[in-house]
């Protein structure tokens, strides 16, 4: 009796993916490795985070800061929505950058948004404490919120693997380095 309660805990599954579909974009703007994880809630809201696969969460990096400034006239941080119309949300692309990450090695990373959509809003607590994005990077760790146009929601996961797929491409990618070695 006493065990009972603690498998019925091992399988209840984490609010994430109570809630949210998975979906992943590999090797984002051809950079081996580098994938992001697109957390898609049912009314279309899409948390833009990284993947389990990317360097900053596999190799043991320390990051060093978290820039949301991409260039000298546009900083992610000054986007102020406000209203029912989301007035004020900057507009992004399928390859729009969202932040970079610098790594205490010297290494940069740049972080897509990967869907097209407005930005709600981005996640300053990584710019004071960059370590949550390694420890929790489904959860606390996430980089922004986008909200996807309504006629586009259906048709944004398009050209974006589930998590089956993505499973393939990493066994792939396993299979191709075990094999050069």
């Amino acid at each position: 009796m006493a065990t009972e309660p603690a498998a019925a805990e091992a399988t209840v599954p984490s609010l994430v993916d109570r809630y949210f579909t998975r979906w992943y974009k590999a090797d984002v703007k051809g950079k081996p490795c580098e994938d992001h994880c697109i957390l898609q809630h049912s009314n279309r809201i899409c948390v833009i985070t990284l993947a389990e696969s990317h360097p900053v969460l596999q190799s043991g990096k320390i990051i060093k800061s978290i820039s949301y400034q991409i260039s000298t006239n546009c900083s992610r941080l000054q986007n102020k929505v406000s209203g029912k119309f989301k007035r004020g949300a900057q507009f992004l692309t399928e390859l729009a950058p969202l932040c970079k990450i610098y790594c205490s090695d010297g290494e940069e990373y740049t972080v897509s948004s990967c869907v097209r959509g407005r930005l709600m809003e981005v996640n300053e607590n990584i710019l004071h404490k960059p370590s949550i994005l390694q420890e929790k990077p489904s959860t606390e760790g996430y980089i922004a919120v986008v909200l996807p146009k309504f006629e586009e929601s259906k048709s944004i996961t398009e050209g974006l693997l589930t998590q089956k797929q993505y499973e393939e491409v990493l066994v792939k990618r396993t299979n191709a380095t075990t094999a050069t070695s």
